[in-house]
């Protein structure tokens, strides 16, 4: 689920409150992409291009949307080798400006991002028609209940968010699955004159392309797959009684959350410059005391903001020194609410989530798998389960949606690559991904923080090697990180 994982997904961005017009029935076979200059105050030295795709495959001549495309060009033109297309994970998240690449890669590949359906400069989902109705989207965004009053208040304003998509979103709200956005992946590999995807993708971006797997196993050149989500627990779950429980619950990824929450107070309590260190006393407790403090009596600093802003920095060792000084101001009750850290971030994401997963049809399912959860990982447990509320009152639904089957063999295998301590896709999910698909290798990287890439040159030789030439690190490799924690980067 992107570099803030599922957090990242499912209430949807605050943009502007205009119609979105579908095109009228035209073809909509690709044609090649025009590029050509981008917008002012796009990042230098990429193209963009649109294309146009079908609303929906089921009707692929009918109403037509647009993809918004960005291309960073190969630098070495004379010797380029080909196309590597991207998805920053999300679901939700931009993608034309991609933030991937290595110097190897960037010689050798054009490499392509995309705006997913509904998302960014493509053909976007618009869920308000008035500044009036954005307000409890407001309210609910990057928190969650602790409290009777509050769940009821919650619920109350995930159900209105929903209710205003419904009023306002129009059809592409019904074509938002994974499975479309695999199938527009598919005609931008074709409209690049690619015979076979070779593709990174980061968190949800794991998912499609583990949906893009199994629709087209023979048009797989190499898929990279970092920070690994669990299909089958992503879309159905793996029992029968999975059905109760909410999708984002079930991903487990607070319990990775909890595990990484205790990296970083271990390698705290070793290392004099961690703000949060305090010799003798166990920081553990010092952690809970300050969760008892605020869960007590909040201040401008609340429970919840404790543990948002925990599990946010928890993506990447490299934001320790500031999480740690962030929990060492925040345990003084004059703390404010001004105290701001580089690793804060909003919530986006879209109605893909109601779209791909399977969830129990009763709000109150919610509040009990968050209760059950935080036992297991106290705060993330509920700050996950909440995620996926809106869920159980969306309006739309996807008849496109892929459930399975999951291990369609691709003659390349498949490059998974994981943290340890994943605090958004847990590494045993990984470790069953490995298993379920039809031909996967899986890359441990020895760090917590969510994503590999950009954090080891084992990592990235090994991304280097196979997105290149096909090339896969020897079963059961394990990296280590560049750098501790409290570094200098």
């Amino acid at each position: 689920m992107t570099t803030t994982g599922v957090r990242t997904a499912v209430l949807l961005t605050l943009t502007a409150l205009t119609t979105v017009t579908i095109a009228p029935v035209a073809s909509a076979a690709p044609k090649g992409i025009a590029w050509g200059p981008c917008p002012a105050g796009s990042p230098a030295g990429y193209d963009c291009a649109e294309i146009a795709v079908p609303l929906s495959y089921q009707d692929p001549d009918g109403p037509r949307i647009t993809l918004a495309l960005g291309r960073l060009p190969a630098t070495d033109r004379k010797h380029k080798r080909g196309t590597v297309f991207t998805n920053p994970g999300g679901p939700g998240n931009p993608g034309r400006f991609s933030e991937f690449q290595t110097p190897s890669l960037h010689r050798q590949f054009d490499i392509v991002g995309f705006d997913p359906r509904g998302v960014g400069a493509s053909t976007p989902i618009r869920c308000f028609a008035n500044d009036a109705e954005t307000e409890p989207l407001k309210r609910v965004l990057g928190t969650f209940p602790i409290t009777t009053e509050q769940e009821t208040r919650h619920t109350a304003d995930v159900r209105e968010v929903a209710a205003s998509c419904g009023r306002n979103a129009g059809p592409l709200l019904g074509h938002l699955s994974t499975t479309n956005v695999a199938r527009d992946l598919d005609r931008l590999r074709e409209a690049a004159g690619e015979p076979r995807l070779r593709y990174y993708g980061l968190s949800y971006g794991t998912y499609l392309g583990e949906v893009y797997a199994n629709l087209f196993p023979h048009r797989v050149g190499a898929l990279a797959l970092d920070a690994v989500d669990d299909p089958i627990a992503w879309s159905t779950g793996h029992r029968p009684e999975d059905t109760n429980i909410p999708f984002s619950a079930r991903l487990g990824g607070f319990r990775d959350a909890d595990r990484a929450l205790q990296a970083f107070l271990d390698t705290c309590a070793a290392d004099t410059r961690c703000a949060f260190r305090e010799p003798g006393t166990d920081l553990r407790a010092k952690y809970d005391a300050l969760l008892d403090r605020l869960e007590a009596a909040p201040g401008p600093i609340t429970y919840q903001d404790v543990i948002r802003r925990t599990h946010n920095a928890l993506t990447d060792e490299a934001n320790s020194p500031a999480l740690a000084e962030f929990l060492q101001s925040a345990t003084k009750p004059s703390a404010t609410k001004a105290i701001v850290t580089p690793f804060d971030s909003a919530l986006g994401g879209g109605g893909t989530i109601c779209a791909d997963t399977t969830n129990p049809r009763d709000p109150a399912a919610w509040p009990r798998a968050a209760r059950d959860a935080d036992k297991e990982s106290r705060g993330f447990g509920s700050y996950d389960t909440y995620l996926s509320m809106p869920c159980v009152f969306w309006p739309a639904s996807d008849p496109a949606r892929y459930t399975g089957p999951w291990n369609r063999p691709t003659a390349p295998i498949l490059l998974l690559a994981n943290g340890k301590g994943d605090p958004e896709t847990p590494y045993a999910g990984a470790k069953r991904t490995e298993r379920i698909l039809g031909n996967a290798r899986l890359l441990t990287l020895d760090a917590w923080g969510h994503g590999a890439a950009n954090r080891s040159e084992c990592v990235d030789a090994a991304l280097d090697a196979y997105l290149a030439y096909g090339r896969l690190p020897a079963r059961g490799t394990v990296c280590a990180p560049d750098h501790a924690p409290f570094d200098a980067r």
